[in-house]
């Protein structure tokens, strides 16, 4: 391996010191058409092999843009199928270094194929390894199905490009209006980007997430030696209805909690923990983000959006593919009402209800504000299939707030009949007590206990074992 090339040095930002291994280093292309020297394609563009990230095992390409720009071509594409096909035999996970101007047009049609093979290779693997990309260069055309396919996608933040059609050919747009291949815009308006940052930090948040992802679908959730108090009382937690990205922050073990996609559909949570060392996925509603000095700094309505959904949902089948178990923090009234969020919400929440009530993994549900309606069902409800829930003193759960109940059940009354009749309905109707002694509930928990009640849930659930219908696979 060349180690003077941006390809091979990224290679190295990434894996543990000397532990890279290169597989088809002599490989070059064989095409001669329009003048093209297979010489002149040193790995024919594409470094490949594995190595190791914190003693981790993990097969890595990285796109060298110094060779044809990158290009993707017969040979190109054959070492990364390669990789893949060694990557399921092995159960490892595969890390792509993006950075290519796209098809190799000297190839033609035989570059065309390349694509369909790796796409095919991307999908069989789904579900079976991890998969990462990085993009740090460009990543257009067809090759934007790259990131696309895989579990999780980085960005550099100020010169990579992703992108299908270029801004400029996007009908009424140009870059300087709305750059639709930045990094910004895939993180916050297409949510395939789970984060953007500099190329430094894009690759050490790639060893970061590895820390905490199984190998591959048979290894279970990845455990590591708890270092941290498992009864610890935290009693900041009751403050942290509204952002739950810092409530999960509290739980996790040594406080440490990996959000995903955090840029995307703001008013939902999801990401990966420790609990008792065990790596577990969590998924929580947020009507509020709070800045560094603990202020509030933006403030969303406590529903579902379509976005929100879809987001969640994914990660839930990710997390039910490698077995890793899943932690829902529910506060949520209704759903998004508005004519643009009317197009997707049925079809998305219909997607959220799917995975969760899919997903065989332990299912642990903290309702800490509200659980109003069948919003409060889709999101990981006992009826759904949640193994444990659980919920705060003050949570309310049922069908709908109490003064909307009252003036539907007594239209026409008096304002004392209707204000007493929602008094009687809340404490009757959508309190926590009166959902547990429905058995709803299953423990009422203190804001400050519930870390160790939830590790305490995932200990039991640890052997659990569920047998579903036998089926090819759902339609939702």
């Amino acid at each position: 391996m060349s180690t003077t090339s941006k390809a091979s040095q990224r290679i190295t930002a990434l894996l543990d010191d000397n532990s890279f291994v290169e597989i088809g280093g002599l490989v070059t292309a064989r095409a001669t058409d329009f003048n093209m020297k297979p010489d002149e394609t040193p790995s024919d563009g594409c470094i490949t092999g594995y190595g190791v990230i914190a003693g981790k095992p993990v097969y890595v390409y990285s796109q060298d843009a110094s060779v044809m720009n990158g290009t993707v071509g017969e040979m190109h594409a054959r070492k990364i199928v390669n990789l893949y096909e060694l990557a399921m035999k092995t159960g490892t996970p595969v890390i792509g270094l993006i950075d290519s101007a796209g098809m190799r047009l000297q190839e033609a049609s035989d570059a065309l194929n390349a694509f369909g093979a790796i796409y095919f290779k991307q999908t069989l693997a789904s579900g079976v390894v991890p998969q990462i990309t990085a993009v740090l260069g460009s990543c257009g055309g067809g090759l934007a199905l790259f990131p696309a396919l895989t579990d999780f996608a980085f960005m550099e933040e100020k010169g990579a490009k992703l992108f299908v059609n270029a801004p400029n050919a996007l009908d009424g747009n140009v870059i300087t209006k709305c750059d639709s291949a930045s990094a910004k815009f895939q993180a916050e308006e297409c949510g395939i980007v789970d984060a953007e940052a500099d190329e430094a930090a894009v690759l050490e948040k790639i060893r970061r997430l590895i820390a905490f992802l199984p190998a591959n679908n048979g290894e279970g959730s990845d455990i590591v030696e708890c270092t941290d108090d498992l009864n610890r009382v935290d009693p900041e937690l009751a403050g942290c209805v509204g952002d739950t990205a810092i409530a999960l922050s509290i739980l996790a073990d040594d406080n440490d909690f990996l959000e995903v996609k955090a840029g995307y559909a703001k008013d939902m949570t999801v990401g990966f923990m420790r609990l008792d060392g065990v790596t577990v996925g969590a998924v929580a509603n947020r009507s509020e983000i709070c800045d560094e000095e603990g202020k509030v700094a933006e403030k969303m309505d406590a529903v579902l959006s379509p976005e929100g959904c879809e987001k969640a949902a994914d990660f839930i089948n990710f997390c039910d593919a490698f077995e890793i178990p899943v932690l829902t923090l529910t506060n949520v009234k209704g759903y998004k009402a508005t004519v643009e969020s009317e197009k997707a919400m049925a079809k998305a929440a219909a997607k959220l209800t799917g995975a969760l009530a899919g997903a065989t993994v332990p299912k642990v549900n903290v309702i800490i504000g509200q659980a109003l309606g069948t919003a409060g069902i889709v999101m990981n409800s006992k009826s759904l299939g949640a193994d444990i829930t659980m919920a705060w003193p003050d949570a309310r759960i049922g069908t709908m707030d109490g003064r909307l109940a009252a003036k539907i059940m007594y239209d026409g009354q008096g304002a004392d009949v209707i204000e007493e009749k929602a008094a009687e309905y809340e404490a009757m109707q959508l309190s926590a007590n009166s959902a547990a002694r429905r058995g709803y509930v299953d423990q009422i928990v203190e804001p400050a206990d519930t870390r160790k009640y939830v590790i305490g849930a995932f200990e039991m659930l640890f052997s659990k074992s569920e047998c579903r219908p036998a089926k090819k696979h759902g339609t939702v």
